[in-house]
């Protein structure tokens, strides 16, 4: 009986000691409002804390890591990164080197311009402005659509590290327009609604998904579906090829995509300073609650 006993007493032990894993998370940082970092350093998002909530749903814990957009994949394939969630575009080529997740957002293409440029999206990508340049983000759908749609007009391509960068440049009229997600346009031109905006969209249906490495070595990609499902997505087939993300009604992805895509950057990043125990600590409900109390949601 003694030695049932002790043997109970430690699987209790063991069990309340468990730890659940922890996987490393890549991501670009800054990229408004997929990726955000307070003042202090502290990294937070739509893409974060999607994945936030994802992790909290399917029992995993996560650690993200600021990385360079281009080279997600490659440390993904390394094995030095678990996940990529950076706003990837599923797309065949990424395909052949690594696995995606159910799409979770869709988005199509931005030109940006300076409001006193007199351009519009025929003559920005048709090489009619002063410096017959665009710019776009390396390893971005916007760079490679460039790239394969402009160069017949003898526009010059420029690749940056980061999307930010190439705003300042298009800020400081070294290139005449930016091709960027939909929804990042749209948080770059919040920071400079005085001098930039938007000349049209380019129809590129890109699904985003999160990554992980070929094979999904850990078994992530189940659970990270599972748990898009649990926080209100469901992707259904339409015409043509595409799909359908339809988003359930008071879901928490509905309330992640109020929270970031309709309020000022500015104040969505004073609101997470607020409301970050919240997440951090495992309490999605309080979380939303508190986000949407502080932007007046």
């Amino acid at each position: 009986m003694k030695r049932l006993l002790l043997a109970a007493i430690l699987v209790g032990v063991l069990a309340f000691t468990a730890v659940a894993q922890t996987y490393i998370v890549g991501s670009d940082i800054p990229w408004k409002p997929f990726e955000m970092i307070t003042a202090d350093g502290e990294f937070f998002g739509f893409d974060l804390d999607l994945m936030r909530a994802i992790a909290i749903t399917a029992g995993f814990e996560i650690e993200i890591r600021n990385v360079a957009f281009d080279a997600i994949i490659e440390e993904v394939r390394a094995g030095r990164l678990d996940i990529g969630a950076s706003g990837f575009t599923i797309d065949e080529g990424r395909k052949q080197t690594v696995d995606f997740s159910n799409p979770y957002f869709l988005s199509n293409q931005a030109v940006v311009i300076r409001k006193d440029s007199g351009l519009n999206i025929v003559t920005a990508l048709a090489g009619e402005g002063p410096k017959k340049a665009v710019g776009a983000q390396n390893s971005t759908t916007g760079l490679w659509w460039g790239e394969d749609n402009l160069s017949a007009f003898g526009v010059v391509i420029n690749g940056y590290e980061t999307y930010p960068a190439a705003i300042l440049d298009l800020i400081n009229e070294r290139i005449d327009a930016v091709i960027q997600d939909e929804p990042a346009s749209k948080a770059s031109i919040a920071a400079y609604p005085e001098l930039l905006t938007v000349a049209g969209i380019i129809n590129t249906y890109e699904y985003f998904g999160f990554l992980v490495a070929k094979g999904d070595p850990d078994g992530l990609l189940p659970r990270i579906n599972t748990a898009l499902a649990t926080l209100g997505l469901t992707v259904v087939d339409a015409v043509g090829g595409l799909q359908e993300l339809v988003i359930a009604e008071g879901s928490v992805i509905e309330a992640l995509l109020q929270i970031y895509f309709e309020p000022d950057p500015v104040d969505i990043t004073a609101a997470w300073e607020v409301c970050k125990s919240n997440i951090l600590s495992g309490d999605l409900d309080g979380f939303i609650t508190c986000m949407k109390a502080e932007l007046g949601l």
